[in-house]
């Protein structure tokens, strides 16, 4: 009896140990936020200090993007790795968007809901034994157990908070005291979970609303920057107190991960759904914002941290998309994932361990749908005063950045190395290089089945 018990224990001893090979993993996903949006991404009127230093003691991309240029499908992409047409999520509730008169062509119907039959990064990694847990935003089903989390705090269908002040009115979150802020509190629940799971793997998806609309910032914070000095592109004074907030508790959050002796075990990964919002948030030099798929759109802040795994202060200026996380996390974990899915998307270890070969590729977006202009938007700012999107796709290789829309065949080519605003169409100038990267698209849409709409409009007016 006592040898077998003795035998139990040892077993036991092995297993922890084996838990805790596998990496905790951390990923930060802020809602609509852009890529200047933060201080060491160059803005002078946000502070971001906690965030700023994180990126010091990891690595900092330059270019890396979303998978889509709003939130619902750009999350679709994260948990399924996979680009739009494999999971039909192409925006937030219809795709005709706008008025029928603008639209030329009927649009290819909206997914609202990612589909069951997708295996999510969460349910792969539960399989590998991580504690799987969700707190904020969801926004692509009822609830984000049903898609492989043991734990949903705050997690809905809705894309954005009734109120960022207690009572929430959240049914996935008790109301807190009032005045209580939605941003703390989350980040209250994610303590508290960090410091009950800090001995077995964990996956922690913390997606905080912030800082999506309603644009409702802490009163002594928003006083504060209206008396500092906006810059031309930056002078939201509530965002500015949204963001600070923001960034205090991402502060927060990774002082307990350093408290409770997890960081040399923790890969924090810091990152934003999509581009900003223009009426809110110029994103210049980058053309538009949230909605279009300009770089304005769909451009974001990354930061990775792992303590003695990525080099400090550095930078990749290497292409890269929140579909290669799914992949990237799976090998850092040792987990296969347990179905045929395919995934769209390229590990990011060579990148970041600074070991191995990345391979050049291009990156692919594909947007069957309207998406109506916003406030605020005009014919200069992208192609038309009507709509931030037209049915059409995207493809980005090295420093060309390609657009094809389905109204008319328009093309646009952009050399993203010296016109990152995209203002100067090189389409014309460039025959072979279009060519070559329409070679490159059709082949792609082709292996993805991605839906072309072609059926016009009855209801369509041509603008004079």
């Amino acid at each position: 009896m006592k040898k077998a018990l003795a035998i139990l224990y040892f077993l036991s001893i092995c297993m922890h140990s084996i838990a805790q090979e596998k990496p905790n993993i951390v990923y930060i996903n802020i809602d609509d936020l852009g890529w200047t949006d933060l201080s060491c991404y160059g803005s002078s009127f946000y502070e971001t200090p906690n965030i700023d230093k994180l990126a010091s003691m990891g690595m900092r991309f330059t270019d890396a993007y979303a998978s889509a240029a709003n939130c619902a499908p750009s999350r679709a992409g994260l948990m399924s790795g996979q680009y739009s047409p494999r999971h039909g999520v192409y925006t937030v509730n219809n795709s005709d968007r706008g008025k029928s008169k603008d639209r030329k062509l009927i649009p290819t119907p909206n997914t609202v809901t990612l589909h069951d039959s997708i295996i999510t990064i969460a349910e792969s990694l539960k399989k590998s034994n991580y504690t799987t847990i969700s707190i904020g935003k969801w926004h692509l089903g009822k609830d984000p157990k049903s898609q492989g989390f043991d734990i949903n705090i705050a997690g809905t269908h809705a894309g954005h908070p009734k109120s960022y002040f207690s009572p929430y009115n959240n049914k996935n979150l008790e109301d807190g005291p009032k005045n209580e802020y939605l941003t703390d509190r989350l980040t209250d629940e994610a303590i508290s979970f960090l410091k009950n799971h800090k001995s077995t793997p964990f996956f922690l998806y913390m997606t905080f609303y912030a800082v999506h609309t309603p644009i409702q910032g802490k009163e002594k914070l928003i006083e504060k920057y209206k008396n500092k000095t906006a810059s031309s592109s930056h002078k939201n004074t509530g965002y500015a107190a949204m963001i600070e907030t923001m960034d205090s508790n991402v502060g927060r959050l990774i002082k307990t991960i350093e408290d409770l002796k997890l960081a040399s075990n923790t890969i924090i990964v810091f990152t934003s759904d999509n581009g900003g919002l223009y009426s809110v948030s110029n994103q210049n030099p980058l053309k538009y914002g949230k909605g279009a798929y300009y770089e304005g759109g769909t451009r974001v802040p990354l930061i990775v941290r792992w303590d003695g795994k990525i080099k400090q202060q550095s930078i990749s200026k290497k292409p890269v998309n929140n579909i290669d996380f799914y992949p990237t996390l799976l090998e850092i974990s040792n987990t296969k994932i347990t179905s045929n899915q395919r995934l769209d998307g390229q590990s990011l270890t060579p990148i970041l361990f600074n070991k191995g070969t990345f391979k050049k590729r291009p990156l692919f977006w594909h947007f069957p749908i309207y998406l109506q202009a916003e406030k605020g938007y005009n014919k200069n700012t992208g192609r038309d005063p009507y709509f931030r999107t037209r049915p059409g796709s995207t493809l980005r290789f090295g420093k060309w950045k390609l657009h094809q829309y389905f109204e008319n065949g328009e093309i646009e080519l952009y050399n993203l190395k010296t016109d990152i605003s995209e203002q100067q169409n090189l389409a014309f100038n460039k025959p072979k290089k279009v060519k070559e990267l329409l070679k490159l698209l059709n082949n792609w849409r082709t292996r993805t089945n991605a839906p072309i709409p072609t059926e016009l409009n009855p209801n369509y007016q041509k603008a004079k």
